[in-house]
This record gives C-alpha cells, structure tokens and sequence, in this order.
C-alpha cells in the first residue's frame, strides 16, 4: 500500500516528465502526476494520475489532501511554478515564495531584479507596438513575458520584421505586452546549479548550438563547456548573485547567458531544471550527479550533498534537415543505438514525411545523445552520425 511510502506530488505527466518520475520511483516515492490534458504521455507511468487544470489552486489542494502529499517538484517546465509556490505556502513544502516565481515566470519581473541587484544583462523594454520601440539599435530581440522553449522569439533587423515579430511575440502569450532587447553578440550557454543550505552551487557548464537568425532554436549541447576556469569562477559568483536577486532556495536553477568579449551576460534563468535532456541524461552522464535525485532529496526536506563522481563529455544534437526535404528512409533505431559512443536515439518522422522548418522546441523531430571521454571524439562522433543519419534519411 502506497501509505507505507512518501508521497510526491509530479506538476505535469507529459514526456518531459517521465525522468523525474523513472527516478521517484526508483527511490520508492509514491508517485502522483496531475496534468490538465486527460489523455496525458505519462499517465501510465505514474502510480495515481488526477486531471487538474493548470490554474486549478483549489483541485491541486483537493489532490495534496486525497493523497497525504509530502513533497512537489516538476522539472523542464515554467507554468507551474507560481501554482507550485502557492500550494507549498499553504502547506509548509520546501520551495521558494510566490514572490519568487513570479518574478521567475515573467520575464520583464525578473530583468528589472537583475538590474536592481547587480546582475549583468540586455537592457529591455516593454512594448504593445513597433511604434514605442524609438531607443535601441538594431538588431533587437523580442520575446513574449510569460513562454518558453523559444516559442515567440525572433531576432529583428528592421522595424519591418520587429511589427510582425511583435504580433508572433503577442499570440505565443498570455499578456498584452511583450519584451524588446538589445541585441547581444556570442556564443550562449547555461548552467544548471542548485540552491540549497544557503548555497547556490553550479553542477555544470553547458555549451549550446542552435539554429541561425531570425529563430533561435537550441539544436545541441555538450558538457563540460570550454569555457575558462576565470569565466567559470566568474559565473559562479554571477549564479550566486542570481539566487539572492530572486531568493533561489530549495531548488534547481537553469541559467542562460552569453560570453563575449565586453564580459558575461544573463539572458534569462529559471528556477528548475533545464528541459533538452540537459539536466535529465546529460549531467548524469558527463558528471555522475543526478540532479533530479537531488532536487527530490530537496523537496523531501532532506539534505544533499552533489559531488562529482567522474568527468566525461556529454552532448545532445537535434536534427535539422534541409526544409522541405522528404524522408525517404528512418533509420533503425536500435542499431543507431549499438554505434560507439550513443546513448540514445529518437526520430518522429516517417518515410514520406516532408522536413519542416524548425522555428520551436515543439516542431523539432529528433535527436542523437552521445557520451564519450573526451572532447574530441564526442565532436567527431556527432558530425560523423549526424551526415550518415542525415544521407540516409533524405
């Protein structure tokens, strides 16, 4: 009987989830996943599934109470954090205050924190028209307050493609205004930490490659990062600045940001794990750390205490055929999976399908993940599956 166990409350059942519930399990939690959609990807994976609107404060109660919930987490996701917030107010869980995630889910909120503490970041405004964006240079970006994933968000080299790339901004959002910022040059990473014991501690580096302007689409990451050990000093102190700006405690963090040559700066961050397989198989794979353990140690009101057990390289790489090409063959997934060094290999097209253009994280179509020992192989590797995958598919 499930009373014979802690129970933890899962916000959100899709495919994202399912790391985080594979690893509550394993750690003999009694699983409750609710999710708005009745016909949820992981329904079947979790012990007790309840169908729960996302903005349902009362039905998320009704569940905590039905079950005897103990802990709450959700991972890869934003839309839940200031439900998550409150319910955990209400009923003494460790997290963060309400207050803090809404400056986290609101993403003018929480550059106006950064600002005020001393965070390095693009200068941003807000706008409901092309017509109020008069001081900037472009190229600019705009992005929707309240989204992620990159869904809404474009670069703009005109006031011609800023007036569209406002509408697009707008309908990907649930507000009536969107965020126009400075464009800033160079190459972005993220870093994904935890807060705990009044520590604000980075796990790992994360280096990312996406798609060219005007979207801006994560198409890989591998880990560690080849970044310096000055900048990686450097980060962390910007990462601890991060958790007092917006009071992190009693969670994960995934933090973005770009390197150039004038210093560091913070795109946006979040208070959860970061979604793309990075904080689910990458660290762990490139680290040992499995951060999703901990983050549960956390909820559960139980110290931790990440250590690094190994250092190897790890990577993602979606893929991104040429628009418009037709798939005329899907490789076989577990032979794929039998080549040195793979980890995992996805793929949802089928034979006849026609490539899209990846403008989203929702409309990419597959990936490689690969762990290796060295920088240079897992780089050789990705290039080399990546055109053999690719010759055959199209």
């Amino acid at each position: 009987m499930y009373q014979n166990k802690k129970a933890v409350l899962i916000f959100g059942v899709g495919p994202l989830q399912k790391s985080i519930i594979d690893r509550a399990k394993k750690m003999e939690l009694y699983t409750v996943g609710i999710d708005p959609v009745v016909e949820a990807a992981c329904k079947y994976e979790v012990d007790a599934f309840e169908v729960v609107g996302g903005q349902d404060y009362e039905g998320t109660c009704a569940v905590i109470e039905k079950y005897g919930i103990d802990a709450i987490v959700t991972t890869a996701t934003d839309k839940p954090l200031v439900m998550m917030a409150r319910v955990a107010e209400k009923y003494g869980f460790p997290f963060y205050s309400v207050e803090t995630a809404k400056w986290s889910t609101d993403k003018y909120q929480m550059k106006q924190q950064f600002m005020k503490c001393g965070v390095p970041c693009a200068k941003g405004r807000l706008v409901k028209s092309v017509d109020e964006v008069t001081d900037f240079e472009y190229p600019v970006i705009v992005k929707p307050r309240d989204n992620s994933g990159s869904r809404g968000v474009k670069l703009c080299r005109t006031k011609e493609d800023l007036s569209t790339s406002i509408v697009e901004a707008l309908d990907n959002s649930k507000m009536d205004t969107v965020l126009v910022e400075e464009f800033i040059e160079g190459p972005e990473y993220s870093i994904e930490s935890l807060h705990h014991d009044g520590k604000n501690e980075v796990i790992q580096f994360t280096e990312k490659k996406t798609t060219e302007f005007p979207y801006n689409v994560e198409l890989g990451h591998i880990q560690p990062a080849n970044i310096s050990e000055e900048k990686k000093q450097k980060i962390r102190e910007i990462v601890a600045k991060i958790g007092k700006a917006l009071n992190f405690v009693n969670c994960p963090s995934h933090t973005e940001l770009k390197i150039n040559e004038r210093g560091i700066y913070v795109i946006e961050t979040s208070p959860r794990m970061g979604g793309d397989y990075i904080t689910s198989t990458l660290v762990p794979l490139s680290t040992g750390i499995n951060m999703e353990d901990e983050l549960l140690k956390i909820a559960l009101g139980e110290s931790i205490n990440p250590k690094p057990k190994f250092v190897h390289y790890s990577g993602v790489r979606f893929f991104a055929f040429k628009e418009g090409s037709i798939i005329k063959h899907v490789p076989n997934q577990e032979f794929v999976k039998s080549w040195p060094h793979v980890v995992d290999f996805f793929f949802t097209l089928k034979e006849g399908d026609k490539v899209n253009r990846i403008t989203s994280s929702l409309n990419r179509y597959g990936q490689l993940i690969l762990q290796a020992g060295n920088r240079n192989a897992i780089e050789k590797s990705f290039d080399k599956y990546e055109k053999v995958i690719s010759d055959e598919c199209i």
